[in-house]
């Protein structure tokens, strides 16, 4: 099996660029090829390049592997993960969050494989989130939030940044089938794994290996019902809001009076006034640590 390493020097605000140099090395003496990627797109052209069967491991963050990521969709690669990013949720999924990079990079290059379930929207691939709404909104605005600003106090900039001009689209919602939901809405989080935006439980009951997307939809919210909500939101204890209804199935389909802005791990997708959300179980060959998903479960559809 070949293995391959896949580093983003513009990862973690630059953190990756100042590793660069000994994350190569230390690859290359554990016998893998090692590329230091030049721009975006770089890192799915070079994961797409990798031999049938390779390991390829992304060194960076959420974007660096959704960008590996959507190099490895529909082949037998497998995909590892450094997490040294800013915000690192699909590495959390996994159970590497917290890692010294050397120790991940070992564990990316020789530990044993897993499956994990894979999401697809309007044909975008994604592996630990989807948000549509607002938070998709705050993912644009941190794109240019202060470069000291990481993970959750990243996330937490930007959504004040947008809160202000808070206007709510009408949305349809359904769920393998069955409408579930029509009404204003802020946000629907389609979760693989159970945190976004830096760590933030927003689905802390997802298992990325059960065959089934976890749906958070928040309804109506004021400015000020965003801000109350919030502290709650961080803690994991949003669910009990009545605005804010859990959901699992297999497809989802959302429709909105006008186009709604959407990211699949962080990065934008084009927006759109329609969204098909699929997920096909175990499909995607990662190496992990197994962890255990906790918190209620969300009410399947039809049940």
């Amino acid at each position: 099996m070949e293995r391959w390493v896949i580093v983003n020097p513009a990862a973690g605000r630059g953190k990756v660029g100042r590793l660069s140099g000994a994350i190569l090395q230390a690859a290359r003496e554990q016998g893998a090829k090692a590329f230091l990627t030049e721009g975006p797109g770089h890192a799915a052209t070079l994961a797409q390049a990798a031999p049938p069967g390779a390991r390829v491991v992304a060194v960076g963050g959420d974007g660096t592997v959704h960008e590996v990521l959507r190099g490895l969709v529909g082949t037998d690669k497998t995909l590892g993960v450094v997490p040294i990013g800013s915000g690192n949720d699909f590495a959390r999924m996994l159970g590497l969050k917290g890692l010294p990079w050397p120790q991940a990079l070992e564990h990316a290059l020789f530990a044993p494989e897993e499956a994990v379930d894979l999401g697809f929207a309007n044909g975008e691939p994604f592996g630990a989130s989807l948000g549509l709404g607002f938070d998709a909104l705050v993912a644009k605005k941190a794109l240019s939030a202060p470069p000291f600003l990481r993970g959750m106090p990243r996330y937490l900039y930007a959504l004040f940044a947008v809160l202000k001009d808070l206007r709510l689209p009408e949305g349809r919602l359904w769920v393998d089938g069955e409408e579930v939901y029509a009404g204003p809405l802020l946000l629907l989080a389609a979760m693989n794994g159970p945190a976004y935006g830096g760590g933030i439980p927003i689905a802390p009951m997802a298992d990325p290996r059960d065959g089934r997307l976890t749906l958070i939809l928040a309804g109506r919210f004021s400015r000020l019902g965003v801000v109350l909500i919030l502290p709650r939101l961080l803690l994991g204890r949003h669910l009990g809001h009545k605005e804010v209804r859990a959901f699992s199935g297999r497809v989802l389909e959302a429709h909105f009076t006008a186009p709604v802005p959407a990211h699949a791990d962080g990065e934008l997708l084009p927006e759109a006034d329609r969204y098909r959300v699929e997920l096909l179980p175990l499909a995607l060959r990662v190496v992990g640590r197994r962890a255990v998903a906790r918190g209620p479960k969300a009410q399947p559809v039809g049940a």
